[in-house]
This record gives structure tokens, C-alpha cells and sequence, in this order.
């Protein structure tokens, strides 16, 4: 067998397995077992099932693996000797013939701020898995069918430090995002900032659906990739099974177009067989690969969980928000020191609003350990804003402690050609993903003039080659020194940008403000200074976005370089514009966050704004306004309106959590009031539980939560429930409603247990089902009184049944 990274350097197109849990199912996988454990006990049948796909055709073999990790296999199993004894089964099928993929899934659990772990947790779990994969012989580690794109960036860092595989890593979207709201296009960007050899997605739905997907992620990828459709969404048939629409054929017919679109590896997901892969290499036949080529040119990408920010020499200029910096700025500093982060989030916003793209962090004050806080502000400003941060700090142990919590790629500001600093800080970008700003600095004189300047670039872009970090994470900072002090500074600032980028295709940045320390009318001097360093090469500088000659500059010379199509963005800007003295950029365009004139308490439900909901309800109460009429004029339409922006796409899961967790707040501040409340009434009880032999619960929980928030009382009875025990905490409760959970096609038939029991004992109660696999044809055919396909659906759903 060659390597498997040579391979994906040739022109041929190859074939993953498909799924395996119809498989497994039609083989005697007893219900409520997951495939892992049953693994262990049926070895037999996992090695058949890796056979029957290898004589279909399939280059590569994916473990029995991937549920393997410790929390879906409790305290009882091994992770490691489990991993290693289902690998070594698929070695031994695979032999020389194909390839072994250590299959690794999510663990069922959400990094925080989302969750209960910690990314270095998440990573140590994945490390665990991952050993044991190593040992029992894979060939390539494969995360596949994460939804959010922390525990994905947790899979490739734990494969890193466990191993030399290549890694390939797959992401399930439903329509443009993720579960937690990543779209197809930051994925490939974050993931090739990690250098990810392959990237794929699989589950949702059919391959019809799947090929926007592909499309929508072609203007920056530069990475093999691969493709693995469900066979459809599955259906109940007339014996009341489930089954998947489309057989081997038609699914092929559909899924070899993932070809054209430039994928490399196709095979299937849930509902394929061996059948269909078999179709699907007849179909494809001896069509060769294409590799990607990008049509949009960005040469570095900075990204959020939710969002990419470009940086290139046709792209515009992109403005690097200094305010979270305590140089000058009593209070923050002040709060800096108390631990307090009142004062940088509202430089946050203010710049967020102001349409900063990326905001610079740095915590660096007497008395304070960065170390603790900056990882701290870092987490706290990525859980509110979606805009991808600059992580800023001279302590090299802060800016790793900053990485450790980050869910995407974000700036390191930055490496300098101090002595170690490179070597120090280098290895721990490439590991995650995160480009950075070279700073042409050695020891305490700076480099006056460009050549000087250039002459310590090119020394530290040597180390950086040495030690094998991309060009796409490296961008120069062409060093601004004031004209005050030294005449030709700005001459030989623009000359660095030049040569960055006619000869080394690097783009720049600059402290813009540095360059008219000392002189009067410092605006004048700054943005003429970006607008002779835009047409230069510079592509992004760190300056404060409130400041209307800046703004003006940046977006005329966007025009005059011709990267405003059709002045757009100018237009936009500058249409109410008045020139003259005091002249002032219109608005910047709003970020989503449209709470200005709400009361205070609904604002914050909005915005999740945890750490004030508390204060701003005693506020209220305070004013002597009732506790129920807090939840029913300020509480509620915060929460309503959350729901809006979710079911518009201008939120997604982790603002959805984030404003349902300040719900919660303020419910436990009021709960006492409410309960002395004669008028509060009694709440409509639902009886949650995920069914008998389903082990997820991530879906339920979430429902759970926002169904507290809109005034239920939720009795979560947990995951893999017997019908009895749900029917009779129904009845104890009384219950209004049950709601039913169920992710896998093999246990949402136990739904139906339910609702037969419901009906058998004459109860009033209605039931509601809900999960990824279960559709509206399901529930009828079950008799269900409803369905939904997400929380807030459920929601609405559960207040329709109990009005």
C-alpha cells in the first residue's frame, strides 16, 4: 500500500465505505448497544461488515470506532483498548488492499462557554481515542460528523500531538450551517489554517442536497476533500421499519456528481450499503480528479465559530479594532486588575458596531496575569461577538493559554525575531490554526529603514520554513514609526509593504496611529498615511474604528483600487454624506444587535448578557414593578424575540444558549417571588426523555431549556427511558404533554411504545416527537400529536397543545 498523503497528490478518485449501523441492525446489534461495545462482544460480524465493503469496491475502511470515546462509553469500557482492538479488526480485512480510517465522533458534549468541558478536556479525551487507533494500525485519523467546529478543531489537535497520520475532518450542515452556526466556508478555512489534509462533510441529508455544500466551500479551498450522503432521509414503511429512499442506483446516479465538484473521495453515510458503494464506483468509473482551484485569492483568514474574515490584496482593507488594550485607559485597567470585563466589552460592541472586522485583545496591565485573564476576556468576547479576535500579548505563556480557548483561527499578535520567540510561538500557531503578525523587531533597536527591515523578515521567514509553518499563516507588520522623529519612516514602511508583496506575496499590517505621534491634527496625517499604504500592499492595520476621516479613506480608496464593485460598500457608507470641517462617516452597518431602544432586562435576554441580567431585574423590582410582570412585559419577548432571529438564521445554537442560560438567571433571581405570587398560576408540566435503547441527549437538553425559559415545567427524566417509566412520570407529574427524543433510526420506533401507552391508558396527555432522524410522515403514521425539528419549534409546538 503507498502512503496514504501520496495519494492524495495523484488524479484518481477514491471510494470510503458506507454506513453501518442498517448493517449492524440487520446483523443482531441489540437495541439500546452501541456498535463499539457490541464490537467487542461480536467481533465477527464487525470484520464481515468491513469485508462486505472492501469486496464492493472501497479503498477505505472506517473503524467500529466512532462512538469510542470515554464519555459515550462510561466508566466501564477502555477507550484505548477498545480503539485498538476495532482497528486492528479493520487492519486485518484491509490488509494491503485498503486503507484503515480511524473513525472519530463527537463525544456528546459542547466545549464551553457552549458546554461542560474545556477544549484542553475535549482534546485529552480525543487523545485517548486516538492512541489506541494508532496502535491498532490506521492509516488516517477521521473526525466525521461534528457539528461544531470546536470539538472538530479538538480532533486535530489531539491527533497532532498523538501522531504523524495525516487527518481528514468531516462536518455535518443542515442547509448553510452547522448545528452551532459554522458555515461550509469557515470550516475549510479553519480547517486549512490547521493544515488538514482532507476535508469533507457527510450525513444531513441525500447527496442532492449535499452538492451545495460542496459548492458553497470552492472559492477558497485548496484541500482534497470527500463527500458521504445519507441514501436520503429516512421513512417508515409499511411494516413499520424505517427505511432510506434511495437504493443503490439512483443514489449513485446523484452522488458521482460530487466529482465535478471537485471531491476526491466519495462513499456514503446512513442508509448505504455496500450496494451503493458498489453502484457508485461503477458509475464514477475511471473519471479523474481535478484539484480545486480557488477563485477567491484571500492569501490569510482569520475566523470566528461563525464567521471568515479574508485578508488579501483584493479584498478590503480590513480594520484591526485597538480598543481592548488598557495602555491609557484608567478604568479598564482598573477593572483589569479586579478581574472585571465590564469596560472591554463595551469597547467590543462599541467597535463591533462600528464595523471593526477583528478585534485586537490585550490585557497587559500591571498587576495582572495574563496567563488567567486574557484566556479568560478571549473566552468571554468569542461566546458574545461573532468577530474573530487578535490575540495580543509579549507573554508567550498568555498567548498559548489564549489558543487553548479558541473556537476558530484567530490573529497572534504577535512573533517578534527575539531570540526563541519564533520557536517558542511558531509550532503552536501551526498546531492551531492560527496565523500571525511578524514583527520585524530583534532585541531593543528598531530596524529605521526598509532594508534593514527586510533583512530581519526574510531571516524569520527562514525559521518559519524551518520549523514548517505555512506562508498562509504568516502577516508582516511593516512597522509604523512617527514622522516626528524620523522624516523617511513612512517611506520606508510603504517600501516593506511593496516588497511583502511583489516579491513575497505577504500581506501587511501596520499600527497605524504610531506614525503621527507628536504632530498636530493626527488624523490628516493617518489617513492619508492608509491611503498611500493601501495602494502599497497593506491589507489590514490596528487602529480605532471610531474615527470618520479613517473610515473615509479606507472606503474611497477601496473604490479608487477598484475593490468596491460598483461602489457598493461606498454608496452605502457616504450617500447622506456632507463634506466640509467636522465632515463624519455615516453609521456603520448594524451587526444584528438591534436592542437599542428596548428596556434594559429584554436587551439583555437578547444579547445573553448574563453577568448584568441580575443587576438590571433588581432594578426593575427595585422600581416596584411586580415579579410577574417582569417575566411577562421584559423576560418573555426578550426570549421571543431570540426565537425570531434563530428561525431567520441571524442566530444560531450558541447565541440561542447564551440568551436562554440569562433567562435562566433571572428566573432563579424571581423564582422565590414568583412562588409567593397568588396571580403567578400553575405552569403546563412536560415529561422529557430521550427512548428507550438512545443514548443522545444533547438534542433534548436543549429543547429542555428553552422550554423552562417560555414557562414550562420540564421533569427531564434523561436518555435511554422505557415507555412505563415515561408514562408514569407523566401521570405523577400531570403532565400536559411528553416530548420524545430520538437521534437513530433504530430507536425512534420506540417512540410509538409511547404514544400506544398513552392512548391504552386513556390519557389526556398529548405527545410530541422530535430528533434528526424523524420526520412528519413518521409521526403520523406513529400517532403522534406533533413534531418539531428544533427547539424553538418545539417550543411553539408544546404552547399550541396546552392552550
Amino acid at each position: 500500500m503507498p502512503d496514504f498523503r501520496s495519494i492524495l497528490r495523484d488524479d484518481k478518485v477514491y471510494f470510503f465505505d458506507g454506513g453501518y449501523g442498517t448493517l449492524l441492525q440487520g446483523r443482531g446489534l441489540p437495541a439500546g448497544l452501541s456498535p463499539e461495545l457490541w464490537g467487542l462482544e461480536a467481533p465477527d460480524i464487525i470484520r464481515s461488515v468491513h469485508q462486505d465493503y472492501l469486496d464492493a469496491g472501497a479503498d477505505v475502511l472506517t473503524t467500529n470506532t466512532f462512538g469510542g470515546s470515554r464519555p459515550k462509553l462510561g466508566s466501564a469500557v477502555d477507550p484505548y483498548k477498545l480503539n485498538r482492538t476495532m482497528t486492528e479488526i479493520a487492519r486485518q480485512v484491509a490488509g494491503e488492499k485498503a486503507f484503515v480510517a480511524a473513525s472519530i465522533g463527537p463525544t456528546g458534549h459542547f466545549v464551553e462557554p457552549l458546554g461542560d468541558l474545556t477544549f484542553r478536556e475535549m482534546v485529552e479525551i480525543f487523545k485517548e481515542q486516538i492512541k489506541g487507533c494508532v496502535d491498532g494500525g490506521a492509516d488516517l485519523i477521521l473526525g466525521e460528523t461534528h457539528f461544531d467546529l470546536a470539538e472538530a478543531k479538538a480532533v486535530v489537535v489531539a491527533a497532532r500531538l498523538v501522531c504523524d497520520l495525516p487527518v481528514a475532518l468531516s462536518m455535518t450542515f443542515e442547509g448553510t450551517a452547522s448545528l452551532t452556526g459554522t458555515s461550509p466556508l469557515t470550516f475549510v478555512d479553519t480547517m486549512q489554517n490547521m493544515g488538514v489534509e482532507l476535508i469533507g462533510t457527510n450525513c444531513s441529508a441525500g447527496p442532492e442536497q449535499m452538492q451545495e455544500t460542496l459548492r458553497s466551500w470552492a472559492p477558497r479551498l485548496e484541500t482534497p476533500t470527500f463527500a458521504e450522503a445519507n441514501a436520503g432521509l429516512p421513512e417508515l414503511d409499511d411494516d413499520g421499519n424505517t427505511s432510506f429512499r434511495l437504493p443503490p442506483d439512483p443514489f449513485a446516479e446523484q452522488a458521482c456528481r460530487f466529482v465535478d465538484l471537485g471531491a476526491k473521495f466519495i462513499g456514503g453515510c446512513c442508509g448505504t450499503t455496500p450496494d451503493h458503494i458498489r453502484a457508485l464506483r461503477a458509475r464514477v468509473g475511471d473519471a479523474s480528479w481535478v484539484r480545486p482551484r480557488k477563485t477567491d485569492n484571500a492569501q490569510l483568514v482569520l475566523t470566528s465559530r461563525a464567521v471568515s474574515v479574508p485578508i488579501g490584496f483584493d479584498h478590503p482593507g480590513v480594520i484591526i479594532g485597538e480598543r481592548i488594550n488598557p495602555t491609557g485607559k484608567k478604568l479598564l485597567t482598573g477593572e483589569l486588575q479586579e478581574g472585571i470585563f465590564s469596560e472591554a466589552l463595551r469597547f467590543a460592541s462599541e467597535q463591533v458596531d462600528l464595523g471593526a472586522p477583528v478585534l485586537d485583545v490585550n490585557v497587559g496591565a500591571p498587576m495582572v496575569d495574563e496567563t488567567v485573564l486574557l484566556p479568560d476576556l478571549v473566552k468571554t468576547l468569542s461566546g458574545r461577538f461573532p468577530t474573530p479576535l487578535s490575540i495580543d500579548s509579549n507573554d508567550s505563556a498568555a498567548i498559548e493559554a489564549g489558543l487553548w480557548v479558541y473556537p476558530g483561527s484567530p490573529l497572534v499578535n504577535s512573533i517578534s525575531g527575539e531570540s526563541g520567540k519564533m520557536e517558542e510561538l511558531g509550532p503552536l500557531c501551526k498546531l492551531f490554526g492560527a496565523p500571525f503578525i511578524l514583527l520585524p523587531i530583534v532585541g531593543s533597536k528598531l530596524p529605521v529603514t526598509a532594508s534593514e527591515r527586510l533583512v530581519v523578515i526574510e531571516g524569520l521567514l527562514k525559521e518559519a520554513d524551518r520549523l514548517g509553518i505555512p506562508r498562509r499563516l504568516i502577516m508582516v507588520d511593516a512597522l509604523a514609526l512617527t514622522v516626528s522623529s524620523k522624516p523617511e519612516a513612512a517611506r520606508h514602511s510603504l517600501d516593506v509593504m511593496r516588497h511583502c508583496r511583489d516579491e513575497w506575496g505577504l500581506v501587511t499590517t501596520i499600527g497605524l496611529s504610531n506614525i503621527s505621534f507628536g504632530l498636530p491634527a493626527r488624523e490628516l496625517l493617518n489617513s492619508t498615511f492608509l491611503s498611500l499604504s493601501m495602494a502599497s500592499g497593506l491589507c489590514s492595520f490596528i487602529a480605532n474604528p471610531n474615527s470618520a476621516r479613517l473610515q473615509e479613506a479606507l472606503h474611497t480608496t477601496e473604490v479608487l483600487l477598484n475593490r468596491d464593485p460598483q461602489a457598493e460598500r461606498y454608496i452605502g457608507k457616504f450617500t447622506d454624506w456632507t463634506g466640509g470641517e467636522g465632515s463624519q462617516a455615516a453609521p456603520a452597518a448594524k451587526t444584528g444587535d438591534d436592542t437599542g431602544g428596548l428596556p434594559p432586562v429584554q436587551a439583555a435576554v437578547i444579547k445573553g448578557d448574563k453577568d448584568v441580567i441580575v443587576a438590571l431585574v433588581e432594578k426593575e423590582l427595585d422600581a416596584g414593578k411586580a415579579a410577574m410582570a417582569v417575566v411577562n412585559d421584559l423576560l418573555i419577548p426578550g426570549i421571543l424575540a431570540v426565537g425570531e432571529k434563530y428561525e431567520r438564521k441571524e442566530y444560531f445554537l450558541p447565541q440561542l444558549l447564551r440568551s436562554a442560560e440569562t433567562m435562566q438567571t433571572a428566573f432563579a433571581r424571581l423564582k422565590p417571588l414568583l412562588e409567593e405570587d397568588e396571580t403567578a398560576g400553575a405552569k403546563p408540566v412536560i415529561v422529557m426523555a430521550t427512548v428507550e435503547g438512545d443514548i443522545h441527549d444533547i438534542g433534548k437538553n436543549i429543547v429542555c431549556l428553552m422550554l423552562k425559559n417560555y414557562g414550562f415545567e420540564v421533569v427531564d427524566l434523561g436518555k435511554d427511558v422505557k415507555a412505563e417509566v415515561i408514562v408514569e412520570a407523566a401521570i405523577e407529574n400531570k403532565a400536559s404533554v411528553i416530548g420524545l427524543s430520538a437521534l437513530m433510526t433504530t430507536t425512534m420506533v420506540r417512540m410509538e411504545d409511547t404514544v400506544n401507552l398513552v392512548r391504552e391508558r386513556g390519557m389526556d396527555t398529548k405527545v410530541i416527537i422530535g430528533g434528526a432522524v424523524v420526520t412528519e410522515k413518521f409521526c403520523n403514521a406513529i400517532g403522534a400529536d406533533g413534531w418539531s425539528t428544533d427547539a424553538i419549534a418545539a417550543v411553539k409546538l408544546a404552547q399550541r397543545l396546552t392552550q
